[in-house]
């Protein structure tokens, strides 16, 4: 049984890593990487069935963050959860290193597809979602995409795809900062109605607080038969960093000098 401290101390580490990880490489998409903290520690704390020893066991659950510019968050997940060494994180961004700034799959264990162009992901896990009910397998796929990237047509042809194959082995999470870029993304492109916009094309769809664990994990294990999963989960960019939150400055500048000094202390005052 999981225990909610498990997975709150879990998305600290996934918070202090991304610090660390995007100030050493001068990277970006730290705000990114945060807001999604709480669903990472959520999915490889409890929800997803995988072995660390193993990373292509068979009945494994497949998870793909199509959001692949926070790709820093999954490879610190992956690192606290044992598929590769924690001090492979410090190579992050770095010359040489296979741990890109976009997520990748090449040479990293755990890591089921490389993404970083937005709305690639759900069209991929809609082709192995149905793989998976053609071959009578019992797995789930899980995608974490953001909201912005719900601009592309791309996912609601996937969407309109995952309905029509009532692909009810498919968990689609999305992270409804509303922040992209350089503007907010009601300015961009509004996606409201969200959530009406997901249950018209027929999908079961659940809102939560997406920095509560226990709300998430319910969200998780509300599969509907017959029908694909969304999770819209209501987030905040830079959740845990204060001067971060909700400052669209952290979707492209990296923590460095006193601000990566404020940050850990705020994350290890969260902490104590």
């Amino acid at each position: 049984m999981f225990k909610i401290k498990n997975l709150k101390r879990l998305s600290l580490k996934i918070r202090r890593h991304a610090i660390n990880m995007t100030s050493v490489g001068k990277s970006a998409h730290v705000g990114s990487i945060l807001s999604m903290a709480d669903i990472l520690a959520v999915l490889y704390g409890f929800v997803m069935s995988y072995k660390a020893d193993d990373p292509k066991w068979p009945e494994r659950d497949r998870f793909i963050l199509s959001k692949g510019h926070a790709g820093a968050g999954v490879y610190a997940a992956l690192a606290e959860t044992g598929f590769i060494p924690l001090e492979k994180l410090r190579s992050h961004y770095q010359d040489g290193s296979d741990l890109s700034g976009h997520v990748s799959h090449k040479g990293i264990p755990g890591v089921e597809f490389s993404t970083g162009s937005l709305g690639h992901g759900l069209p991929v896990a809609t082709g192995m979602a149905l793989a998976a009910k053609i071959d009578n397998n019992k797995h789930n796929i899980y995608v974490l995409m953001s909201d912005g990237e719900c601009n592309e047509g791309s996912v609601w042809e996937a969407a309109l795809f995952a309905q029509h194959h009532k692909l009810d082995n498919l968990v689609v999470i999305i992270d409804r900062n509303r922040l992209q870029s350089i503007k907010s993304t009601e300015y961009t492109l509004s996606l409201e109605p969200f959530v009406n916009k997901w249950q018209s094309f027929g999908w079961h769809v659940v809102k939560v607080d997406g920095h509560n664990h226990q709300k998430l994990v319910d969200a998780c294990n509300s599969i509907f038969v017959g029908k694909p999963l969304c999770i819209v989960a209501e987030t905040i960019k830079g959740k845990g960093v204060s001067f971060m939150e909700n400052n669209i400055l952290w979707h492209y500048r990296s923590p460095q000098g006193e601000e990566y000094d404020a940050a850990i202390a705020e994350l290890e005052e969260k902490n104590a």
